[in-house]
């Protein structure tokens, strides 16, 4: 039963941007919008009128010109946008030039060595010179528009600099987080073929120093054996790291080196000493994100999602300015690692003047720590993943009697659906002041579909709304619009701005064969499901309409991984709920706590039905008794229906997660029905060991005769 009582209601609508986003709005076109929905529709009707508003209410930095965008066109066409335009998406990142204002602030996790390492910060003006030495330093490496430089490396403030420089001179940013194995990375790079990587000697996470450099060289080689590539290698130094360059290769480059390379060259400047743009048009590629290698057959392992610099521009002033109401004097907060699509998110900080704080280490060997930097920094929006938050709510109780967090206006969760238990956690043991954004997007659009807005209130398990300018609908199964209150697969119905340019290689950096070949696995992969629209691949329910808000978005589950029992679709979170809520440590005793859990459908009947399977993993040493798998399927056919009582209740040592704290559900479907482990890519995995295990029992499911 959807919530009815908001947890977190707006003090004044009147005083958001969107109301005044929305009140501009109607004076230009002569409108009566009134409430968010009002808005909204008009926003995926009027997709031209809307965004070429959002271009000049969030003062956008370059030339616009006449064009926005073929309203006629359907999501397949990937239609062109703002063809006129010329921007460059640093330069816009990098207006503020304050001398006294922080741009960034870096963090590192406390460890033996180091119990109380230093913050690292840079105001506006020193990243932007910063990034001045870092273009000069490209280009007379010989780099150009179009160059791909990548990262292999931490969140820290290098690699936030090194993105920019790269941004300015037109060149494609790849990123992989320095916590990915260097197969997994290879497998990005080769595909790309960075000319130049920049690269940290160490990094640090669960309290200990890990030395970086043997998984560099590692891929090095690689690239050199496959695609006979030998990219310029700079070196960023961790203070925790030897000082010694015994370990570098001969031709490697130091970060401060390269930095005072480009400072002698004096090269990409105008004659005023600023930075010279490279303006380039709208649909420019600005960086490629990668699929995560776990999501089905509709992705081949590490497929290259091209983004579009405007896209990515505009898409975030919508979302930071318009609806989440981001402010210069904000301290912006989000755990994520380089690898992840949140990353990106993140540095789009910087176009509003805010603060962004980088962690580089773990977020739960000391729970307090992001917290007690929380009061430190004075951090206004935290931004981290459902996981996490499921995993603190086991093992930090009430957060907010260890803590002021006098300072929080905002708490973003993405990644995987928030559980309905962990709103009540955030409001009761966190603070029940702060606006709970669960957001939903991903790598394929690297920003949101559905999620926060700062006119709107927070209903338990829901996201708050879709976003502007987003057609999101839903569909059954056979392609039709689905009826109020049935849960169906997300699709956007027009187009949108930050849709993927393509995948690589685009034309002009390809063979005519390769471009083709991406050409084909991009309309596969968006395109295929129904006709004429963006299929995203989850399965979700648009919730009644309250408060104006057109209906918030309840997340079900990823749509390859859907549960289908007896033809009865539902999604795994309606599963995960109830073990959330029923089987956590709080409301039950020790031998019947539910630490984690995965649930996928086995194929039965010669593929013509489905059954459930529920995998828990218990707190070590306690068995799943017949009394708790009794219990278990009891609260589920109470809370949920006959339909959704899993098959059978399996007991496993652990549950497998990507890096990016995703639960792994379709590989493991895969595995039970019979797949290979080897269809299974290990370097996007946390914990690829317990897949063996998986592997065991699905022999074990598929050898009884059903």
């Amino acid at each position: 039963m959807a919530a009815t009582t908001p947890l977190f209601s707006p003090e004044s609508v009147e005083n958001t941007p969107t109301h005044r986003f929305k009140q501009r709005v109607n004076g230009e076109y002569g409108l009566s919008l009134d409430s968010y929905y009002d808005l909204y529709r008009w926003s995926t009707s009027e997709v031209d009128a809307f965004w070429s508003q959002v271009w000049d209410q969030t003062d956008v930095v370059g030339h616009k010109g006449s064009h926005v965008v073929d309203k006629t066109a359907l999501p397949p066409d990937n239609p062109q946008w703002f063809s006129e335009a010329r921007l460059n998406w640093a330069e816009n990142l990098l207006r503020c030039r304050s001398h006294e204002k922080t741009a960034l602030i870096e963090a590192t996790e406390p460890h033996p060595s180091d119990p109380n390492p230093a913050l690292r910060r840079v105001t506006y003006a020193e990243l932007y010179q910063l990034v001045s030495d870092l273009v000069s330093a490209l280009l007379a490496q010989g780099l150009r528009a179009g160059d791909r430089v990548a990262s292999y490396a931490s969140n820290c403030i290098e690699n936030v600099a090194a993105c920019l420089a790269a941004a300015a001179i037109g060149c494609i940013w790849v990123s992989a987080a320095a916590d990915f194995g260097a197969e997994g990375v290879l497998e990005r790079f080769e595909q790309v073929r960075p000319s130049l990587i920049f690269s940290v000697d160490a990094v640090v996470y669960n309290a200990k120093v890990h030395p970086h450099l043997s998984k560099l060289k590692e891929l090095l080689r690689g690239l050199s054996a496959r695609v006979a590539l030998q990219p310029k290698v700079i070196i960023i130094h961790h203070s925790s790291a030897s000082d010694g360059q015994q370990d570098w290769e001969p031709g490697w480059t130091g970060f401060d080196a390269f930095v005072k390379l480009g400072q002698d060259a004096e090269l990409g400047r105008r004659p005023d000493g600023e930075i010279a743009w490279a303006r380039l048009p709208f649909d420019w590629p600005l960086w490629i994100l990668f699929s995560s290698g776990t999501t089905g057959a509709r992705f081949p392992p590490a497929i290259p999602i091209v983004h579009r610099a405007g896209g990515m521009l505009l898409q975030s002033k919508k979302e930071f300015v318009i609806c989440g109401d981001l402010r210069p004097d904000d301290v912006f907060f989000y755990y994520t690692t380089t690898g992840w699509m949140m990353w990106n998110f993140l540095v789009h900080g910087l176009a509003v003047g805010c603060t962004l704080v980088l962690y580089d280490g773990s977020p739960l060997k000391d729970p307090a720590f992001l917290w007690n930097l929380v009061d430190t920094l004075g951090i206004t929006i935290f931004g981290t993943s459902a996981k996490y938050i499921d995993q603190l709510s086991k093992c930090y109780k009430h957060p907010s009697a260890h803590h002021k967090l006098s300072t929080l206006r905002h708490i973003y969760s993405t990644g995987s659906p928030l559980a309905a238990p962990l709103f009540d956690y955030v409001y009761e043991q966190i603070s029940p002041n702060v606006l709970l954004g669960s957001i939903t997007g991903g790598t394929d659009i690297c920003s949101l579909f559905a999620g926060v807005n700062t006119a709107l209130p927070v209903y338990r398990g829901e996201l708050q709304c879709r976003m502007l300018g987003m057609a999101v609908e839903t569909y059954t199964p056979a392609g039709a619009r689905c009826a109020a209150g049935e849960p169906g697969e997300l699709v956007c119905v027009k187009p949108f701005p930050c849709q993927p340019v393509g995948f690589w290689p685009l034309p002009g950096f390809g063979s005519d064969e390769e471009v083709q070949i991406a050409k084909v696995r991009y309309q596969q992969a968006y395109f295929a499901e129904f006709e004429g629209v963006w299929y995203h691949g989850d399965h979700v329910l648009i919730a009644p309409e309250r408060a104006g808000n057109g209906g918030g978005l309840i997340m079900l589950g990823r749509s390859d991984g859907v549960l289908n029992p007896g033809g009865v679709r539902f999604g795994s979170a309606e599963l995960y709920d109830v073990i959330e809520l029923c089987f956590s440590p709080e409301v039950t005793h020790h031998s019947h706590t539910i630490v984690d859990c995965l649930a996928v459908g086995q194929s039965i009947a010669q593929g013509a039905d489905e059954r459930v399977i529920l995998f828990v993993k218990l707190l070590e040493g306690e068995s799943l008794t017949e009394e708790l798998e009794k219990r278990i399927r009891r609260e589920i056919r109470a809370r949920r229906t006959a339909r959704h009582v899993p098959c059978k209740v399996i007991q496993v040592q652990d549950i497998p997660y990507t890096i990016n704290g995703k639960r792994v559900e379709v590989p493991v479907k895969k595995i039970v029905n019979g797949a290979p482990l080897s269809s299974v890519n290990p370097a996007t995995l946390r914990n690829p060991e317990c897949l063996l295990e998986y592997e065991a029992v699905g022999r074990e499911l598929r050898a009884e005769d059903i």
